[in-house]
């Protein structure tokens, strides 16, 4: 941290070799296209490097801070305009993934078991925190898929964010 803070090289060589492929995980799983995902890392560990100053450990872990950089990041991708007009005008043989390939349900990717932990949550819960941290809707876009009041999915939302802290504890 503290070589980070001083801007030196060793500390981002060593960030980017012990968290690359967390945050590649997180990343792949929200975009579903290693193409892009390998751009957006780029972008991360950028808004890291710049913004490494803003990071307070009284607010939570670093790995999480970095964690929220790479989710917000890559949703902010799939929502630019930019991208949308990229989407419109591929052929459709580009445009459709390779799922298999892409899956991100394997052992392989899940770099911190939290598929495991995830199962603590009931199934409602564990939906919500797809839709919301792999998928990238707002509470106003779950609310209007799973068609139940905004109130609904922000209690249910911070019930399933806390039992999710809960379960947590044990790993750290």
């Amino acid at each position: 941290m503290v070589l980070l803070q001083e801007k030196n090289e060793s500390g981002f060589h060593y960030l980017y070799d012990h968290y690359a492929g967390a945050l590649y995980g997180v990343v792949l799983r929200i975009v579903q296209s290693k193409e892009y995902t390998e751009e957006i890392i780029q972008d991360v560990f950028v808004k890291i490097w710049n913004a490494i100053s803003q990071y307070d450990s009284s607010k939570g872990k670093f790995y999480t801070w970095m964690i929220n950089i790479a989710r917000n990041t890559a949703i902010d991708y799939l929502k630019s305009k930019g991208f949308q007009n990229e989407l419109k005008n591929q052929p459709l043989p580009d445009f459709v993934y390779n799922s298999a390939e892409l899956s991100t349900t394997n052992n392989s990717s899940d770099f911190i078991g939290f598929r495991n932990v995830l199962k603590g949550l009931e199934v409602d819960k564990q939906e919500l925190i797809d839709l919301a941290y792999y998928q990238g809707y707002t509470q106003n876009e779950i609310s209007e898929k799973l068609k139940i009041p905004l109130g609904t999915v922000k209690t249910k939302m911070r019930n399933a964010l806390m039992k999710l802290k809960d379960l947590l504890k044990d790993y750290q």
